[in-house]
């Protein structure tokens, strides 16, 4: 089966539900293996190398993105057998192998899938066959693509969204207006996917999500943002003025739009929202990346605590450096069961009862931030230099605080699930 038939079959399988669950375990078939090692040896030679030369220029790295797309890291087809594999596994896995290797660098390589990730949760099969190869290009035509859902006023809070987006009959066009703010991605990308309001009055359950077209007037980009961390990541505002796109760049279609917005104003619940089901499928991914650079931290720190010596011995020998060393394996292999927990149930089509998404992410999130600093004490003032790589690790690591949920959400999340209970 090739990669393009793989993911054919994983769009039916959204459709119409996985008919059979993978078996969840811990032992990576070889495939797997495969695959960790060779996005591995790229971290490894590719990445890592241009790691620092990147971060200081605080630009998007488009010669390493189009390294990865011509051994097809990145792109359609590695996507689709990533996405493909049926016990959910692969993509973890290649998410933290590059962010091992950098995690700016690794932003500019997966920033793309967020996207990605609407247009397959939510798009129709043929709206997946058009977009999905739009946002990648080719080997020799690399584009990349945004997800555009945060505001200046609604990060956490999703139903202060006021892009609006208002359809215009005649011409069976959607007329998007708004601002949208941190974008990854926004302003460059050549697909932009839109989370906007049809109807304000529902708040958050009155949203829909847009493609827009490469070249699509009304669609710009506004301010960048200079970030304390994965600044080789672009990041900036995406401004939407009168900005017209067709009927069919709706994911979903029209009719499945009105149908839930009618089960909503009849009182019944809406099976899902625009932004929070790409944001559930994405948390174990996060999750992920956040271990690749918690797992970095500690490897260099590790070695480096073997390596130095201080009152004639290696400070590993000290109790306080190898126990925090041992806390920080400890941590690392902890956040990674629940990432592959998540990541599987995700896959298997198994539901979030316990809110087992949130849990990976807040977990790995607040280990890489915890390890990275650890690394950094345990290089003592080396640490906190530029010419070591753990200052940057820790820059890199606290967005994974923020970003897609913060801390104090995740846990809003969690709560409300194991409790029944409404928990503001």
């Amino acid at each position: 089966m090739t990669a393009t038939e793989a993911a054919e079959e994983q769009v039916q399988e959204n459709v119409n539900g996985s008919p059979e669950k993978a078996p969840f375990s811990l032992e990576l078939s070889q495939d797997q293996k495969d695959i960790r090692e060779w996005v591995h040896g790229f971290a490894e030679n590719v990445v890592r190398p241009a790691a620092h030369e990147w971060d200081e220029r605080e630009e998007f790295p488009w010669p390493i993105v189009q390294e990865a797309a011509k051994i097809g890291l990145y792109g359609f087809e590695g996507t689709a057998q990533f996405f493909a594999d049926e016990t959910g596994l692969t993509l973890p896995i290649v998410n933290e192998e590059l962010f091992w290797g950098d995690a700016g660098i690794g932003m500019a390589i997966m920033g793309t899938g967020l996207a990605v990730s609407a247009i397959f949760g939510q798009g129709t099969p043929e709206q997946i066959g058009e977009w999905i190869p739009r946002c990648y290009g080719t080997e020799d035509d690399v584009k990349i693509a945004a997800f555009c859902a945060s505001e200046p006023d609604a990060g956490s809070d999703v139903s202060a969204v006021r892009t609006t987006a208002k359809y215009d009959e005649a011409g069976d066009e959607w007329v998007l207006n708004g601002q949208k703010a941190w974008a990854t991605n926004g302003g460059i990308a050549d697909v932009h996917v839109v989370i906007a309001s049809v109807d304000r009055e529902l708040g958050s359950r009155g949203h829909a999500a847009f493609v827009i077209p490469p070249g699509t007037s009304g669609c710009e980009q506004g301010a960048k943002v200079k970030k304390h961390g994965i600044r080789a990541s672009h990041t900036a505002d995406v401004h939407l003025d009168d900005c017209r796109v067709p009927g069919s760049c709706l994911l979903g279609g029209k009719e499945k739009l009105d149908e839930r917005l009618a089960r909503v104003r009849e009182g019944k619940r809406s099976k899902s929202q625009a932004a929070m089901a790409t944001f559930e499928a994405s948390r174990p991914i996060v999750g992920a990346q956040a271990l690749g650079i918690a797992r970095a931290a500690y490897e260099y720190s590790l070695e480096y605590a073997k390596e130095r010596s201080q009152f004639g011995k290696a400070i590993i020998e000290n109790q306080a450096i190898a126990f925090t060393l041992a806390d920080m394996k400890t941590e690392i292999d902890a956040a990674r069961l629940l990432v592959w927990r998540a990541s599987w149930m995700g896959r298997n089509g198994v539901p979030f009862e316990n809110a087992e998404g949130s849990m990976s992410k807040v977990k790995a999130g607040e280990v890489a931030t915890w390890a990275t600093e650890r690394a950094i004490q345990i290089l003592g003032g080396n640490g906190y230099t530029r010419e070591f790589p753990v200052e940057r690790m820790h820059r890199d690591a606290k967005i994974y605080d923020i970003f897609e949920g913060t801390a104090e959400i995740q846990r809003m999340v969690i709560s409300r699930a194991i409790s029944g209970v409404h928990i503001r």
